[in-house]
């Protein structure tokens, strides 16, 4: 991981990212044991895969923001800022997928979903300012 300077655990953006990552963590520790259990056929659930992947694209999200913040050149950082978008749009739709997981835990998920949400909307104000 990168170090991070002082500057960024006040940045909305980087701190929401590490509260997604949080979550994602949190969510995925209690999927696997749902998803786990082979199914009656002996086959794995497809969806644990899922559940690793959330953990993936959450914990790339904070290194993405701190590349573009600190880019010199305008066509970087809307490079990272582009990855960030793509990370966040794979996260929400693994999301999705998970909530038809057959799991206890779809009520995280719709957490996770909220948050997800609310970062979108401060990503499109942060692009702009990049």
């Amino acid at each position: 991981m990168l170090p991070i300077p002082h500057r960024f655990p006040q940045s909305p953006m980087y701190t929401l990212a590490m509260d997604i990552f949080a979550l994602s963590q949190n969510i995925s520790s209690y999927l696997v044991q749902d998803l786990a259990p082979l199914q009656d056929n002996g086959s794995e659930d497809p969806n644990i895969y899922f559940s690793g992947d959330i953990i993936q694209q959450s914990v790339s999200l904070a290194p993405e923001i701190y590349k573009a913040e600190t880019q010199v050149y305008s066509e970087e950082k809307h490079k990272y800022a582009a990855s960030v978008r793509n990370l966040t749009n794979l996260l929400y739709k693994n999301c999705e997928r998970l909530e038809h997981a057959n799991s206890n835990g779809k009520e995280f998920i719709k957490l996770l979903r909220n948050d997800l949400k609310k970062f979108r909307k401060l990503q499109r104000t942060w692009m702009l300012t990049l």
